[in-house]
């Protein structure tokens, strides 16, 4: 009988402790983005939630697949990556969930979040074309067509086709022209190139100034870092480089996003969707454009001093998902026009 007495004291015991170890809240975050970009905004969110935030850097196409592998025993709560194709590439890998945030939905617009709730855009750029001031007038270009027109052959600098935000551009052009007008569009493009396709964004506003074209296309953020660069040779650059939004009188300029799912697989939803709505209130979104030079997809949220620079611009409005819908139509159809 004492026996049991003391098994059941000790059984009560081990019960009471264990009632009494609790999991520290934490989420996994699996990033696209450069860990300079986001951990700062992270480390906000852990200090005003007490929720920790464990993240892994790589590649987008990287983390898609890894979490596939990972499978349902993937660590991985939210994915946050950057340009719309990626995150339709992420849904239609399956890996996503559906999100029923009424914040989330009152703070994004329509546009710049998945018809599903599996992703939500987080933070905008425009990829515009951009002008040696001392060359080129911003008169003589209006429109992401006009890129076609001989008058530029041999003067546009662009990167490969290889990469996502020019598939997305092509993407948005097949939604509104179709892809025969699209196509044709590209091969005037290719025909117009100053150089074969090569480097990032950078390199392309860089081999403007340098005299190598006179147009350049690129994201309206790299214009916007090289202008704050510590970098003295990248600040007298930037300073050289007007910006056009093209298609002002129509649909607008081109937008992407950068953004954030959650993990079908989450062991921490409910972080999960609070880290996603902390990425979209007002102390995020500021962060974005002060310290990443990215536009707030909330329009209350200012730009930056350094954004305000280019100007107010029409921004194209439709839902960022045909961009990853059409991502495939627009990578054969670079192919076809010879675009490397």
């Amino acid at each position: 009988m004492l026996g049991n007495k003391r098994f059941f004291t000790c059984a009560l015991s081990i019960t009471v402790f264990l009632a009494g170890v609790v999991k520290a809240a934490e989420v996994n975050v699996y990033s696209a983005r450069s860990e300079d970009l986001i951990k700062p905004a992270l480390d906000r969110f852990s200090e005003e939630t007490g929720i920790e935030v464990n993240l892994i850097t790589e590649s987008a196409d990287a983390l898609i697949r890894r979490i596939q592998l990972e499978g349902s025993n993937s660590p991985a709560d939210v994915l946050l990556t950057v340009d719309a194709g990626r995150l339709y590439r992420a849904k239609e890998a399956g890996i996503l969930a559906s999100v029923d945030s009424p914040i989330l939905r009152a703070r994004i617009p329509a546009a710049y979040r998945d018809p599903e709730e599996q992703w939500f855009g987080l933070s905008l750029r425009s990829r515009v074309i951009m002008f040696d001031k001392s060359r080129v007038s911003s008169s003589e270009i209006a429109r992401y067509e006009d890129l076609a027109d001989p008058k530029w052959k041999g003067e546009i600098c662009i990167r490969s086709s290889g990469n996502i935000y020019n598939q997305s551009l092509i993407a948005s052009m097949i939604e509104h022209s179709g892809e025969v007008a699209t196509e044709l569009w590209a091969k005037g493009l290719v025909e117009n190139m100053a150089r074969r396709p090569q480097g990032g964004d950078r390199d392309q506003i860089r081999a403007v100034v340098a005299g190598q074209c006179k147009l350049a296309v690129a994201n309206t953020y790299y214009l916007a870092g090289m202008l704050n660069s510590d970098v003295a040779v990248d600040v007298e650059v930037a300073e050289q480089i007007g910006v056009i939004w093209p298609n002002q009188d129509g649909r607008g300029a081109h937008m992407n996003v950068s953004g954030a799912g959650m993990i079908k697989t989450s062991q921490n939803p409910d972080e999960a969707r609070q880290l996603i709505e902390f990425l979209s209130d007002d102390y995020a979104q500021g962060w974005y454009s002060e310290v990443n030079n990215e536009y707030s997809i909330r329009a209350t949220i200012p730009a930056s001093v350094t954004l305000q620079r280019f100007g107010e611009f029409k921004p194209d409005s439709i839902n960022l998902e045909v961009l990853g819908r059409n991502n495939e139509a627009s990578v054969k159809l670079a192919d076809r026009a010879g675009w490397q």
